[in-house]
């Protein structure tokens, strides 16, 4: 595993810590919710899906991928992410904000064919780097090994 060791990227993997966000990771993200939601920051979304426990609209804070031609948000924390389990137990129905609200259909893209899309993530995903133990920069065979713990959705119409 490639973790970058900076004070910055240990402090983004603290606030993730189990790969769950703590108590201080959760108010920034709501934060970062309302700024993303707003599409005044290209590839910022916000994404909201029903809780698949209580039913209630949450909103979570994703960067956008584009890759051959296609969009994509990519789990930077694996697939036990809340946004995850939500959104498969949702059956892929979610609503996408950038400016405005648009219903979307998430289809996650099998482990095969995820290594460039991860790639082409963490070139637009700063945050995202600390948290996937492969540098930017490596090879998409590195990609491929870790492509099975991170899911990816490419975006379509409901």
């Amino acid at each position: 595993m490639n973790l970058d060791t900076r004070p910055s990227a240990r402090w983004l993997r603290w606030l993730y810590r189990g790969g769950r966000p703590g108590r201080l990771a959760r108010a920034m993200n709501r934060c970062s919710a309302v700024l993303h939601a707003s599409g005044l920051v290209p590839r910022w979304v916000t994404l909201e899906v029903p809780g698949r426990r209580t039913g209630r609209s949450i909103s979570f804070p994703l960067v956008l991928a584009d890759h051959g031609g296609e969009r994509y948000l990519v789990a930077m924390l694996g697939s036990r992410t809340n946004w995850v389990l939500n959104l498969r137990a949702a059956g892929g129905r979610a609503v996408l904000r950038h400016g405005r609200r648009r219903s979307v259909r998430l289809i996650e893209v099998e482990p095969a064919g995820r290594a460039p899309i991860l790639r082409r993530y963490l070139a637009l995903a700063p945050g995202a780097r600390p948290h996937i133990p492969v540098d930017r920069h490596a090879p998409l065979e590195d990609f491929e090994s870790i492509a099975p713990q991170f899911p990816v959705f490419r975006i379509t119409a409901p």
